[in-house]
């Protein structure tokens, strides 16, 4: 069973970014998931525990809000255990994150954004909607669903504290949800409560406000669309306790850095992966890392999911240059 393989995925030093910065960096290759996305871990988690409390019937239809990667998780996971799927998604997801949406039998509505339950044009208030009117469907509501924080709490944190053999000294991770940064958070405080736990999110988000003054901002600017990260709402499955800080990038820095890390390493990027080296070059001052650090990144997904945003075709190199980075 797909779900079976969901997890374990592999970590690996980053020779080229741990040169660049003089530190040890390892990258958390989520990507190597079924779904290839960190999300198949809640996908799972949040179906598991709807099936278990009887909130949906056989052949009922999972309902959820994403930008493409949880969608998928649920969808591929739902179809195998016999439901199907209904995913809105925002008109800024990518292509390929929609058409593959659909390969595994999702129904997909596109909505005009993802601003929260508040905006009755939200991809959340339409999937909100929809679950409520109609029979024997499920929203998993990723946003405010405490698996999402128990899957990376129980799976992910774990998995990187061994690999790493607690030697931890950063983690770094895009804010979308919150759900990773909030349950590798927890686990890896509880281990050592100096390991620092910082989070990457797009100019105009509202997350590093909040974490710095704890009230949301009086003037609200344009969240600049780096797919995945970035909230102009609170999310419920956030806990800002678990994060030290969070850094604001932009959607070019990001766009540049993907173009760069490509050029050095042969890899795609995601774009919160390319976001969060983007953050190491921007930031670095700040950063104040030092030559016996350990600095791991979490790459949530592939590059492959935004070849229509990031990459151009021609620009595609062979994939087994990515064991040189």
């Amino acid at each position: 069973m797909t779900r079976d393989f969901i997890g374990n995925t592999p970590i690996r030093r980053c020779h080229y970014l741990s040169s660049q910065y003089n530190t040890n960096i390892f990258i958390k290759e989520e990507f190597h998931n079924p779904g290839m996305s960190s999300k198949d871990r809640p996908a799972l988690f949040m179906i598991e525990e709807a099936i278990r409390n009887g909130k949906i019937k056989p052949g009922g239809t999972f309902v959820e809000a994403s930008s493409g990667n949880t969608g998928y998780g649920l969808a591929m996971i739902a179809r195998e255990m016999g439901y199907t799927s209904k995913i809105f998604v925002s008109k800024s997801c990518s292509l390929e994150k929609v058409e593959i949406l659909k390969s595994v039998g999702a129904e997909v509505e596109i909505c005009d954004n993802s601003n929260g339950l508040h905006d009755f044009y939200s991809t959340q208030f339409k999937a909100q909607s929809y679950a409520a009117n109609n029979t024997n469907s499920y929203f998993t509501n990723q946003y405010y669903n405490s698996s999402n924080i128990k899957a990376h709490y129980r799976t992910t944190a774990p998995e990187i504290w061994n690999q790493m053999k607690g030697e931890v000294t950063h983690f770094i991770a895009g804010i979308g949800t919150g759900g990773t940064i909030s349950g590798v958070g927890r686990f890896f405080k509880e281990k050592n409560i100096n390991v620092k736990i910082w989070g990457v999110e797009p100019i105009g988000s509202i997350l590093s406000h909040f974490l710095a003054h704890g009230t949301l901002p009086e003037e609200y600017k344009t969240l600049e669309p780096i797919e995945g990260i970035g909230r102009t709402f609170i999310p419920g499955s956030l806990d800002i306790n678990s994060v030290d800080k969070i850094f604001q990038i932009g959607i070019l820095d990001s766009e540049s850095a993907a173009q760069e890390y490509k050029n050095k390493t042969g890899f795609l990027a995601g774009f919160s992966s390319a976001a969060i080296i983007a953050t190491l070059k921007k930031h670095i001052n700040d950063l104040a890392l030092k030559p016996t650090d350990s600095i791991v990144l979490l790459f949530p997904d592939h590059g492959s999911r935004y070849l229509s945003k990031l990459y151009s075709k021609s620009n595609i190199v062979n994939e087994k240059s990515k064991i040189n980075c």
